[in-house]
């Protein structure tokens, strides 16, 4: 038996791989699916493609493009959630600052550098209208690490997706002061280019099958709310209003004026040095480019 290795956040989002993968669809064709949690996010992610240590990564659209610019040897096969991440901003449960008005020093807790956590400190800091080349980062490399180096005497900064902390916001170990959503679909599908000459067609054919959970997940979201909830330990309400919030990708079709849009942005904050040709980091013929 051969194993495709997947890897992805422990996180609601990755429910339909979850599903996919458990169901092993291609064990007749003698290769096992293997799903690795990674709670260091995209940035460890990226450097686990680049080092042999998966085939298949979820990786945040910013992180991947910033990697893959600087030598990833991977592709984007398809998108996975087609809306934006709608990011927490929190700091310590016991900090006196109650509001972002109140941040005179800006300093964010990131999982690595490259993450997710840390390129949208870029997009809150043109928000805000912060000097991006001033801002503090600390590792801290997951949410549990945020959550042992936070304290009171200093208002430092954690993104991170708002329901994935919410039970630590419910419990007041964290304070969130603060949204900022991604300004491009928040997740990619990306495959190592080693995994894509290994694997070949297989690979899509995964990824369509993930693209059918999604669908039906989404056409049918009241039958899996209860499963959500108990799986990822959030609250059946909150798991209501994700769905609420999110697009799942359903086909593989990617927009040509979204993905532009999205990359003159990321240039505009330093995330990329330049717009990158479609043809580089897609692959083409394996993905339908609209508009």
């Amino acid at each position: 038996m051969k194993t495709l290795r997947i890897t992805g956040v422990p996180e609601h989002f990755n429910f339909p791989w979850k599903k996919v993968v458990a169901a092993q669809p291609f064990e007749k064709q003698g290769i096992t699916l293997q799903w690795s949690d990674e709670s260091r996010g995209s940035g460890q992610m990226n450097k686990d493609l680049r080092e042999d240590k998966t085939d298949i990564a979820i990786v945040l659209t910013e992180s991947f493009l910033k990697d893959f610019e600087a030598g990833n040897p991977s592709k984007m096969i398809g998108l996975h959630v087609k809306s934006p991440l709608i990011w927490g901003i929190h700091i310590s449960g016991n900090s006196p600052v109650n509001s972002l008005d109140e941040i005179i020093d800006p300093t964010f807790l990131i999982s690595r550098i490259g993450s997710g956590s840390q390129l949208m400190s870029y997009v809150l800091a043109k928000r805000e209208g912060w000097n991006s080349e001033n801002l503090d980062f600390k590792t801290v490399n997951n949410l549990p690490g945020a959550l042992e180096v936070m304290t009171s005497e200093k208002p430092e900064m954690f993104l991170w997706e708002k329901y994935t902390t919410k039970p630590w916001v419910d419990t007041k170990q964290m304070k969130r002061i603060g949204e900022v959503p991604s300004p491009w679909p928040c997740f990619a599908i990306i495959a190592s280019n080693k995994a894509l000459a290994e694997f070949g067609e297989l690979i899509f054919q995964l990824r369509d099958l993930v693209y059918v959970a999604s669908q039906k997940l989404q056409s049918d979201s009241n039958s899996v709310i209860g499963e959500i909830s108990r799986n990822y330990a959030l609250s059946e309400i909150d798991v209501k209003e994700w769905f609420a919030q999110t697009l799942w990708a359903t086909d593989a079709e990617v927009s040509k004026f979204q993905l532009d849009k999205s990359m003159e942005i990321m240039k505009e904050l330093g995330i990329i040095t330049n717009k990158l040709p479609f043809e580089q980091f897609l692959v083409a013929d394996h993905i339908s480019i609209i508009d």
